[in-house]
C-alpha cells in the first residue's frame, strides 16, 4: 500500500525539467533564430497587422435611397419637340438599391388595338391563306394571328396579326443617344448603416457636412471624396467608360460603397469608399443581346373613346448601389486565442530546428549520438526517481 502511495506521488507531485543540448553550430543557430523570426513576422505582421486578428468582426447592414436631377430636351423627326425631367427618364421612381436612367429609346405612337401584317420573317412570311394558322401566337412574334396572308409591302406578304398596330420597329435605333445629356444628370445617394454588434451606425452625409454644402458639393476622389453627390457621367468615366458609347444601348454600372472600418479607439473615423465598375458582360466576341433596355406604354383615350397607347423601347443605364464591409473591434477572446496560436508556432521551432540539424549537418551522426544518450539519460534520471520512491517506503 505505501508503494502504491509512493508511485501516485512521483507521477503527480514531481516536477521534471529537461536539460539543455549546447550545440556550437553557427548554421543550425541561424536556422533556429530564422524560424523563429518567420514565425514572428506572421503572427505579429500578418496576423495582427493585416488581418487584425485580435479584433472581433461583423458585418454591415444598409439601406440605400437615391435622387436623380437633370433636365433635357429632344427634337427629333420621329417625335414632337419635348422637355423631360426626372419623371419622364427614372424608371421607376424607387429601386431597390438601383435606378434606371434613360439614355435612347424607339418610339411607337398612336398604336390601337387592331389587325396588321406581322413584320417580315421566315416564320411569318407566307404565300396565302394556307400558310396562316388562325389562334396561333408565336413568343417572338407581335400578336395572334388571324389565319390571313396580307400583303406587307409590294413584294411581301405577311400573316395578319391582331396585335396593338401599327407594329414597333426596334432596328431603327439612333445611332446617337437620344438623351444625350443624361451625361450631366446628377444623383443624391443616401446611404446608412450599422454594426449591431458594436452599436456604430453611421452615414456617407458626414456629420461635418451641412445643407449649403450638400447644395454646391459635387464628388471628386481628390478635391470632395465625401460628397454624397455623384454626375454620371463621372461615374461612368470612372468605372473605364465612355458614357456616350454605353448610352447607346444601355448598360449595368455599380457604385460600389465600402464601409470596411477599424473602429478601435486608436483608429481613427469610419467614412465610406467609392468606386465604380462596368457588371454587364461587354465582351466583344460575345456580343448578342448587348446593353439593357425594356419597354413601358403611356395610354390615352381618344375623343371618341378609343384606347390608344405609345410603346417605348427604352434604352439606358441602370445603376446598382452595392454597399458591403466588415467592421473590426479589440476582442480579448480573439487576442487571447491567437496569443496560443503564435506560443504553439513558436513551439514548432526546435522540433524543425532538430530535423534540420538530424539531416543536414555534416556533424549529424555525432548529433545523432549526443540526442539519444541524453534522451537514454533522461529516462535512467527518471527510472532511478521512481526506484528510489520505492526504496523510501
Amino acid at each position: 500500500m505505501g508503494k502504491t502511495t509512493g508511485c501516485c506521488q512521483s507521477f503527480l507531485l514531481n516536477y521534471e525539467t529537461p536539460k539543455i543540448l549546447v550545440i556550437p553550430n553557427t548554421g543550425v543557430g541561424c536556422v533556429f533564430r530564422f524560424a523563429q523570426l518567420l514565425v514572428l513576422l506572421y503572427v505579429v505582421g500578418y496576423v495582427c497587422v493585416v488581418r487584425k486578428a485580435y479584433q472581433e468582426k461583423d458585418s454591415v447592414i444598409s439601406t440605400v435611397t437615391t435622387k436623380v436631377k437633370g433636365f433635357a430636351f429632344t427634337n427629333t423627326s420621329d417625335m414632337d419637340p419635348r422637355f423631360w425631367d426626372v419623371a419622364d427618364y427614372v424608371i421607376p421612381p424607387q429601386g431597390d438599391n438601383s435606378f434606371f436612367v434613360v439614355t435612347n429609346m424607339v418610339v411607337t405612337p398612336h398604336q390601337t388595338q387592331s389587325r396588321c401584317p406581322e413584320l417580315p420573317n421566315p416564320s411569318t412570311t407566307c404565300v396565302d391563306d394556307c400558310d396562316c394558322i388562325e389562334g396561333h401566337s408565336s413568343p417572338r412574334g407581335n400578336g395572334i394571328q388571324t389565319g390571313l396572308c396580307e400583303n406587307y409591302t409590294t413584294t411581301v406578304r405577311t400573316c395578319e396579326v391582331l396585335s396593338w398596330c401599327p407594329l414597333e420597329i426596334d432596328t431603327k435605333l439612333p445611332k446617337r443617344a437620344l438623351l444625350a445629356a443624361a451625361e450631366n444628370f446628377t444623383v443624391l445617394i443616401k446611404n446608412s448603416i450599422t454594426y449591431p454588434k458594436f452599436n456604430f451606425h453611421g452615414r456617407n452625409i458626414l456629420p461635418h457636412i451641412n445643407s449649403s454644402y450638400l447644395k454646391r458639393c459635387e464628388f471628386s476622389r481628390t478635391t470632395d471624396p465625401h460628397c454624397p453627390i455623384f454626375r454620371l457621367k463621372h461615374i461612368v468615366s470612372e468605372a473605364g467608360e465612355d458614357f456616350q458609347d454605353m448610352a447607346v444601348k444601355g448598360g449595368v454600372l455599380g457604385i460600389i460603397i465600402d464601409w470596411s472600418c477599424d473602429l478601435d479607439w486608436w483608429a481613427g473615423k469610419c467614412y465610406p469608399k467609392y468606386s465604380f465598375r462596368r457588371l454587364d458582360n461587354k465582351n466583344p466576341v460575345n456580343n448578342v443581346a448587348p446593353g439593357h433596355n425594356f419597354r413601358f406604354a403611356k395610354y390615352y383615350k381618344t375623343p371618341d373613346g378609343a384606347e390608344t397607347r405609345t410603346l417605348i423601347k427604352a434604352y439606358g443605364i441602370r445603376f446598382e448601389v452595392l454597399v458591403f464591409g466588415t467592421a473590426g473591434q479589440f476582442g480579448i477572446v480573439p487576442t487571447i486565442v491567437n496569443l496560443g496560436a503564435a506560443l504553439a508556432l513558436l513551439g514548432l521551432v526546435p522540433k524543425v530546428t532538430d530535423w534540420v540539424m538530424m539531416t543536414f549537418a555534416r556533424k549529424r551522426d555525432l548529433y545523432k549520438k549526443h540526442k539519444v544518450s541524453f534522451l537514454n539519460e533522461e529516462t535512467d534520471t527518471h527510472s532511478m526517481s521512481v526506484g528510489t520512491s520505492y526504496g523510501t517506503q
